[in-house]
């Protein structure tokens, strides 16, 4: 086998794009260049070989001579020694490299071959990353989220930063796992969260009351997503955040709300005080007459005919008894809860006060009940709120227009896959432009009204999952509906 020529070696590394220098192991003198090293360095051979290292280096101490020739001095006693080394060509143009001195023994002399590739912009870019690392990092010790990675055997294998702090555990503290800081009612939930996480979006963002290492209750905001990089990372990107302040603020809310429709009883109770004070005036005069006229008796010996009015009187007094109960119920009973219910009885728990009302007023009521059932899951007394807001409403309308037939009419029925309540009116109605306006809070069915009662109804319906809204009733008048979901109902497990 013929072995290529010294010509031919040398036509090799000047084909080469990778720069390379020969220094002559003992003094460091160059000795030869090839063509990329003097189009870079802005020489020709012949210029280069009388040069030393000031004389082609930038003039900074960490580029000194005696550190280049140690450098070669380590690549003839230990291998292959690689180094940065900025280079300055003819030009005065810095170019910072990665070079590699390695010890070469030729037959005429050994040499210490320095191959060195550009890498100004290399290191210009790591530069840049690490100025964006830095404000990052700058950025994220002020935020309340992090990001942790999960092994697929369920182990942390990363946690940032923000997100030991979020978790309140101190540097170099132990993690535990994820779900240890949940409270046993979320820690089965954020355990489900996490198996059916999928590589190709994140999980729907739910949210766990956790106990922070410090002992302090927070509110998070979970997503995470199964990532698979190729002998990088495997398992799954976690993030959360600290919503405790959202949590605190909608509880708020829903305090204040709740407060609001508790109000909004007493306010109902203080508009029917008249009709109330004269439905218990009836009794309790009874109750008068039927004790004066057992006494008189009683003065004549007639015993029978007292104790008949005796038992008379006990029994108006228990029908006023009842009335009282009535409205104390209903005032003070709260249910913050949800139930289930039958939108049917929500009606009828409420009737009886649209009836005292519309009494007082003149109007005729007329319910309509449903045939079938209206199973709902709902707060029993806000929903029954909204009935009596409506119908306080319709009555109101009616009463100031002075009408002589004045009927309100309250419905239930099936409609659409939804329970329905309708509260028609045969009074002047409400303009068709102020339909959609008049659950707002600034708009009103009735003369120098504000509407706040039906932006409640509002508040409250939603808040359920249901619609509401007003049309014209057919033949005049206003129609207000009601629509809630139906609770579904799960048939039993059929036996073996």
């Amino acid at each position: 086998m013929n072995f290529p020529a010294e010509e031919d070696f040398h036509r090799l590394l000047d084909a080469l794009t990778l720069c390379v220098l020969l220094h002559d192991a003992q003094t460091k003198a160059i000795v030869w260049a090839n063509r990329a090293a003097c189009v870079a360095l802005g020489f020709s051979l012949e210029e280069l070989l009388p040069l030393k290292a000031p004389d082609m280096t930038r003039p900074e101490p960490k580029y000194r001579r005696e550190i280049g020739v140690a450098a070669m001095d380590r690549a003839i006693t230990q291998g292959p020694q690689v180094y940065e080394w900025c280079y300055r060509s003819r030009a005065g143009i810095d170019m910072l490299s990665e070079a590699i001195a390695t010890y070469v023994p030729l037959h005429e002399r050994a040499v210490v071959m320095v191959q060195f590739r550009d890498i100004t912009e290399e290191e210009a870019t790591r530069r840049k990353l690490r100025r964006y690392e830095t404000r990052l990092r700058e950025f994220m010790q002020d935020l309340g989220e992090g990001v942790a990675v999960l092994t697929p055997r369920g182990k942390l294998e990363y946690i940032s930063e923000s997100g030991r702090r979020v978790l309140g555990v101190g540097p170099g503290e132990p993690l535990g796992g994820v779900p240890d800081y949940c409270t046993p009612a979320d820690r089965n939930r954020l355990i489900t969260q996490l198996r059916h996480a999928t590589s190709e979006q994140p999980t729907h963002a739910q949210r766990y009351r956790i106990t922070r290492r410090d002992g302090a209750t927070r509110w998070l905001r979970i997503t995470c997503r199964r990532v698979a990089i190729e002998n990088e990372l495997n398992g799954l990107l976690i993030h959360f955040r600290d919503i405790s302040d959202e949590v605190a603020t909608e509880e708020a809310r829903r305090t204040e709300a709740r407060m609001l429709e508790y109000a909004g009883r007493y306010n109902a109770m203080g508009e029917m005080a008249t009709a109330i004070a004269h439905e218990l005036s009836q009794p309790l005069a009874a109750v008068r007459n039927f004790i004066e006229g057992a006494i008189q008796r009683l003065g004549q010996g007639s015993v029978d005919s007292a104790i008949w009015g005796l038992r008379s009187a006990d029994r108006q007094a228990e029908h006023a008894a009842l009335i009282i109960k009535s409205v104390r119920e209903y005032i003070v009973k709260r249910e913050p809860t949800e139930t289930h219910a039958d939108l049917r009885d929500i009606l009828g728990d409420v009737a009886y006060f649209i009836e005292l009302r519309a009494k007082e007023a003149g109007v005729r009521v007329r319910i309509e009940q449903a045939s079938e059932a209206l199973p709902v899951f709902c707060e029993r007394v806000l929903i029954g709120q909204v009935i009596l807001n409506l119908a306080f409403n319709a009555l109101e309308a009616l009463t100031e227009t002075k009408a002589a037939t004045g009927v309100v009419t309250l419905a239930t029925a099936m409609a659409d896959g939804r329970a329905e309540l309708r509260v028609i009116d045969n009074g002047p109605g409400v303009p068709a432009d102020a339909h959609e306006r008049l659950f707002d809070g600034f708009s009103s069915s009735k003369a120098g009204g504000n509407g706040i009662g039906l932006s409640l109804c509002k508040n409250i319906v939603t808040r359920h999952g249901g619609r509401i809204w007003a049309q014209a009733a057919e033949g005049g008048g206003l129609e207000c509906r009601v629509a809630l979901p139906l609770e579904r109902v799960h048939a039993p497990d059929a036996g073996v």
